[in-house]
């Protein structure tokens, strides 16, 4: 019976990252800002995929397909950009990597039953199963909301976290995860702020002097898609937006919010992986979160939207690359996250980068959803883009095993910037 289980699984796995065959990742590091625009430049061209940020003496990982890579490797050798192979077949890398998570899984299966979310790669059935069991073990703080349903009718769900039940009028910090779904190292990180705030709570300043929302994985749709059929999937699956999107499903969900929407750095092309929608929030997923902050706007002083890879720290204006009025505090909040991670990190990871996000990428988009809370008043609003996948890490993303790692640094990311948060803007509405 193991023997046949093992060959399914192997069979099913070989399967679904077929699409992938032939594709190459490629390691990148400009190491001047004329090389980081020339590069950023080629991405329509050569239909480029960046899958670890790219930015100056950092390298990034882009992935390419079988017919651009002649011609990418020209560019890069013309333009004298650094380069080496990541990955030589990505459909036999993440065949390699699927089994790595499924060796977790028998790891820890005898230690918590493998379905703890914050030390492995799970499926969306475990998250919901996890917070789903924290509000109902922990009724007097915890509040599951799912009022709303994704495209494909899966329920939305969230907590509220609050010793109150939000009577009060603490200020608010937002943390959401997965609007892209291939991204899978962040949902972990908010499962375990919620395990840090509910179960193992070492910072109790924390729930007395704050309200908290944590948002696991706001594209739920996306997210089972990339475990049951397409690992790369990026976007919603919705089919309603365009004529082909029925053969195109599915829009960029943090392209898809109402700030300057549509203007750079997106798509009209229901195909691309960038795609804004046909409209501000034409998804229900993103229309979700902007819902959420209309709720809350009053109150809410910290938006943390959590994304990967590149070790970095974003904060507005990212359409443009102006600074925003509040640009300073955004700045020193963002390096004081950065420099809790940076103590805990392993020597292995990269230091974390702070800084406003067009410049930093020198790619500027418009309609993401941290711009977007910034606009609408929120104080301090930020993205963060987690360790991983760089020169001497094998694989397409971050071993399994580094996982609860990234989840307790980060966490302590979360404490300083809750506590800074509440020392510059706490009383606002009081």
């Amino acid at each position: 019976m193991k023997l046949l289980i093992l060959v399914l699984f192997v069979t099913a796995i070989h399967a679904k990252h077929e699409i992938y065959s032939g594709w190459k990742s490629f390691l990148v590091k400009p190491v001047s800002h004329d090389q980081l625009s020339k590069l950023t430049s080629k991405i329509a061209e050569f239909d480029l995929d960046f899958v670890s940020n790219v930015a100056v003496n950092r390298e990034g990982i882009v992935l390419v397909k079988p017919q651009y890579q002649v011609d990418f490797l020209k560019f890069l050798s013309e333009e004298n950009i650094s380069n080496q192979i990541h990955s030589e077949d990505l459909k036999k890398q993440f065949e390699i990597d699927d089994q790595k998570i499924e060796a977790r899984k028998l790891a820890t299966r005898s230690v918590n039953g493998g379905r703890i979310p914050y030390d492995n790669y799970q499926t969306l059935d475990v998250i919901y199963e996890y917070i789903d069991k924290i509000a109902e073990d922990y009724p007097e703080t915890v509040t599951l909301v799912s009022s709303s349903k994704s495209f494909e009718g899966r329920p939305l769900k969230y907590l509220k976290i609050s010793k109150d039940k939000f009577a009060s009028n603490k200020p608010v910090i937002f943390i959401d995860a997965g609007i892209h779904a291939r991204e899978w190292i962040s949902p972990p990180t908010v499962t375990y702020a919620i395990h840090k705030l509910v179960e193992n709570v070492t910072e109790p300043d924390l729930l007395e002097n704050f309200d908290w929302i944590l948002f696991p994985v706001v594209n739920p749709d996306g997210y089972v898609y990339t475990f049951e059929r397409e690992r790369m999937w990026r976007k919603t699956r919705s089919t309603d937006q365009n004529v082909l999107s029925q053969v195109c499903p599915g829009v960029d969900g943090n392209r898809n919010f109402n700030f300057l929407w549509n203007t750079i750095g997106t798509s009209n092309n229901p195909c691309s992986d960038i795609y804004a929608g046909s409209k501000p929030f034409s998804e229900v997923e993103s229309r979700t979160v902007g819902e959420i902050i209309d709720e809350h706007l009053d109150r809410m002083v910290l938006f943390i939207t959590m994304h990967s890879y590149g070790s970095m720290i974003l904060y507005p204006w990212g359409h443009n690359g102006t600074l925003s009025h509040n640009a300073f505090s955004l700045h020193t909040v963002g390096i004081g996250m950065a420099d809790a991670i940076n103590k805990l990190a392993l020597p292995n990871f990269p230091n974390y980068v702070v800084g406003n996000g067009m410049l930093i990428l020198n790619y500027a988009v418009a309609g993401a959803a941290e711009d977007y809370a910034h606009y609408r008043g929120i104080p301090l609003t930020y993205t963060f883009e987690l360790p991983g996948l760089r020169s001497g890490f094998g694989g397409f993303h971050l071993d399994p095993i580094y996982i609860h790692q990234v989840c307790i640094e980060t966490w302590e990311s979360f404490v300083i910037g809750a506590r800074r948060a509440g020392e510059l803007y706490g009383k606002k509405n009081l």
